[in-house]
């Protein structure tokens, strides 16, 4: 680069301030990434007039064998000695440096000894970057030390005398004691291990598995979903929940008496799985997440049937009269016994209670897409759907079962007039049936108060879930015996809510029918087993 020593037209006051070459703001990667910013100051600065001066004056320094000393600094605007530089701003413009705090500043405090470099371009180093903890961890937070040695404690104890490691029968206290998992998750835990099926799981390969994997920190819901679910999949299937209720079935004292008949067994498992993913599955898709699973009541159900010996003192999900009231309604309708019912079928249920309006909407596949492949047939786990939808209209899923029916035109609101349809028919069924009719807009008023929506105008789903008597307001629209149950306020039902204020409108149900059903089956049993004796009692010789 050529250097212009020429110092014409140049005022004479123009001189270099050390202090304004310091940059202590400047870090080293700053100039590294950006060289230019360099090369330019450089540029200025040796475009200015005094750096011809000092320059020279260096030179001449070296020939003479002169120590060279330039980190100096002078207080004299106008010094032009070899330890002076030269100033880029006129004398007085000189921009602020910006105000510094006592109690600290994020500017750096300026260094005024000598560089290390002995260069008046200091840089000031990078404070020390502060260590972050590892806050992810791929497979779950590692366990404290405390809780790894007690859980390996407890398992040398289980596996002590088993060098070759455990088998499936004896796998179950692992699975119960160490774990805290239900039971009948031993099976589907063991094979998870035993991924080669050697029949067999170590002692390693367990510790690998809940210990090492970090499955012993994670909450029971996680380890529930990472037990049952495939390894590629994100989510739960029907399929998934199979190789627990198997096991559910094989070993649970309340159970035992269905070992003899197997086809029983396979139905009582479809109507669990059925039932889990109505209320769990919010979304209705199949697929049961891990977010849903935590925020329902399974995992407090599955604890309770492997406690209780009873079964049907789990009323969630698990409770064989349930299902025994589910099936045996189902089988009712299916007259041909197909395992598929029909339009025809399904107005006959309840007493013939629900409009044709009503089930020509449930039959349009509105609320739910079928499952059955057969054109305009229902299926049994579509009539579970819809069993536990009209019997328990307080659910949520029901709600949103029957909003779906109503709501025509998709809409997300429910109107006057769409209401009225359905109405109509109950009008009409009430005036044939010789019932005092009530006219729609009374119903409506009643309607409005009962739930109150925010807007009069119209209901919405959410207006139908912040009211308890949501359920009621459905009944009055396409279910008469119900509406005029609700009309006549049966003292006997009210004081058993009363008694039961934990049992939801699908229990009563369930128990009610139960009974009525074993007392049926139970004088049929007696009227086949008294017409026998008869018979043997004319055979028999006098």
């Amino acid at each position: 680069m050529d250097i212009d020593y020429n110092n014409k037209g140049e005022e004479p006051g123009c001189s270099l301030d050390p202090d304004l070459l310091q940059l202590n703001e400047v870090s080293p990667l700053a100039i590294k990434s950006n060289p230019f910013v360099a090369e330019n100051l450089f540029d200025q600065w040796l475009s200015l007039p005094d750096t011809s001066t000092l320059v020279k004056s260096l030179i001449n320094n070296a020939k003479a064998g002169v120590p060279l000393n330039v980190s100096g600094s002078t207080n004299s605007p106008k010094a032009t000695s070899g330890n002076a530089l030269p100033s880029m701003f006129a004398a007085g413009s000189t921009p602020p440096l910006s105000p510094r705090s006592s109690s600290g500043s994020p500017r750096i405090s300026k260094h005024r000894g000598p560089s290390v470099l002995s260069s008046p371009l200091r840089l000031v180093s990078e404070p020390a970057k502060e260590l972050i903890p590892q806050f992810y961890f791929q497979n779950g937070r590692p366990p404290p030390n405390e809780i790894k040695d007690r859980c390996l404690f407890r398992i040398n104890q289980f596996f002590y005398g088993h060098a070759e490691g455990l088998q499936l029968h004896e796998f179950k206290p692992v699975t119960k004691e160490i774990c805290k998992l239900p039971s009948f998750f031993s099976t589907a835990l063991f094979k998870k291990i035993d991924v080669n099926d050697t029949g067999v799981v170590t002692r390693d390969a367990f510790v690998d598995y809940w210990v090492h994997s970090n499955m012993l920190t994670k909450d029971i819901a996680t380890q529930i979903f990472t037990v049952l679910k495939q390894p590629d999949l994100r989510y739960l299937t029907h399929e998934d929940f199979k190789p627990i209720l198997r096991e559910l079935l094989a070993s649970h004292p309340g159970l035992e008496f269905l070992q003899s008949t197997p086809e029983f067994q396979e139905r009582y498992a479809e109507t669990v799985i059925y039932r889990i993913f109505y209320y769990v599955n919010r979304v209705g898709n199949g697929r049961l997440t891990l977010r849903e699973l935590k925020r329902g009541n399974l995992i407090a159900a599955m604890l309770h049937a492997d406690e209780e010996e009873d079964i049907n003192k789990v009323l969630r999900y698990f409770s064989y009269e349930h299902f025994y009231v589910i099936y045996c309604k189902f089988w009712e309708l299916d007259t041909d016994h197909d395992f598929l019912i029909d339009k025809e079928n399904l107005i006959r249920y309840g007493n013939h209670a629900l409009t044709y309006r009503i089930v020509d909407r449930i039959f349009s596949q509105v609320p739910r897409k079928f499952t059955s492949k057969v054109e305009g047939k229902m299926g049994y786990e579509d009539f579970v759907y819809f069993i536990l939808s009209e019997e328990d209209k307080s659910s949520e899923p029901s709600l949103e079962y029957w909003f779906k029916c109503i709501d025509l035109d998709g809409n997300g609101i429910l109107t006057k007039n769409e209401m009225q349809f359905f109405y109509e028919e109950q009008l009409h069924r009430m005036e044939c049936m010789a019932q005092e009719p009530v006219l729609f807009e009374d119903i409506l008023c009643q309607v409005v108060d009962m739930v109150g929506p925010k807007d009069e105008g119209y209901f919405t789903l959410r207006d139908l879930k912040g009211s308890k008597l949501s359920g009621s307001v459905f009944n009055i629209l396409f279910n008469l015996n119900k509406f005029m149950a609700y009309e006549s306020r049966d003292p006997f039902l009210i004081r058993q809510e009363r008694e039961n204020p934990t049992l939801t409108e699908w229990d009563r149900f369930a128990h009610r029918e139960y009974i009525r059903l074993s007392m049926e089956e139970d004088a049929e049993d007696a009227s086949n087993g008294s017409a026998d004796v008869w018979d043997e009692s004319l055979e028999a010789p006098f």
